[in-house]
């Protein structure tokens, strides 16, 4: 089978393969404090998180003015920078991505993180780049998440079908996301987000996180594409 004939899988990494979404929720939190935003709650910052950085402060502080806005922005750059030290992998995710390679899929890591954060992300998932068909970062992009734009970007520059590419991602944002790129989604639960709001989303199928999908394979969409 040439590269162009294998079926594609678009890997969201935050609460996907990293459990990082507590960890921005804080930070996001901390930010609003910073930026003298009240009334924003750790709840509504987790449920938040896994948009992109400018539509989740107008989406909880959608009445403050742009210069405040763009201070959250950049206090949450400072503070999530400080808990960095603390990601890490989820259980089973570096063995998972290497199961979606070694069965056939071009895997690729669609992460509404710059480029930049591939430079510890990869090591910190624990595979190298040679795992990888390759990367698309919210750089390639204009609008992030709940935008297709990620997901679109994605399969247009690395080829993939979407007829034959599954997405994995652990937020209502991707699987809204995914819905308007025209993919199918695998959502998991370990990012925090309940199964009933992955599956009211409309998720395809529903796990419990990287190794979950690995000792279930053959129960998901994953192994019927190859």
């Amino acid at each position: 089978m040439s590269e162009n004939d294998k079926p594609g899988v678009l890997l969201d990494v935050d609460g996907t393969l990293l459990d990082t979404n507590y960890l921005h929720a804080l930070a996001w939190w901390q930010a609003f404090r910073d930026a003298g935003v009240a009334g924003v709650t750790m709840a509504d910052t987790h449920q938040a998180v896994g948009i992109a950085s400018e539509g989740l402060v107008d989406r909880l502080a959608h009445e403050a003015d742009e210069k405040t806005k763009r201070k959250v922005v950049k206090r949450h750059e400072k503070r999530y920078a400080k808990l960095q030290g603390e990601v890490v992998a989820f259980s089973g995710a570096d063995h998972f991505v290497r199961r979606c390679q070694e069965a056939g899929f071009r895997v690729v890591l669609a992460t509404s993180g710059p480029r930049s954060d591939l430079d510890w992300m990869l090591p910190a998932i624990g595979v190298g780049e040679g795992v990888l068909a390759g990367t698309t970062t919210s750089d390639d992009v204009a609008a992030g998440k709940p935008a297709p734009d990620l997901m679109r970007t994605a399969i247009r520059q690395h080829d993939l079908d979407p007829a034959r590419t599954v997405a994995v991602g652990d937020t209502v944002w991707d699987v809204q996301a995914a819905h308007e790129t025209g993919v199918r989604i695998i959502a998991v639960t370990c990012g925090g987000i309940p199964r009933c709001e992955l599956a009211e989303a409309g998720a395809d199928e529903i796990f419990d996180g990287p190794a979950d999908l690995v000792d279930r394979w053959e129960q998901s969409l994953l192994s019927r594409l190859v």
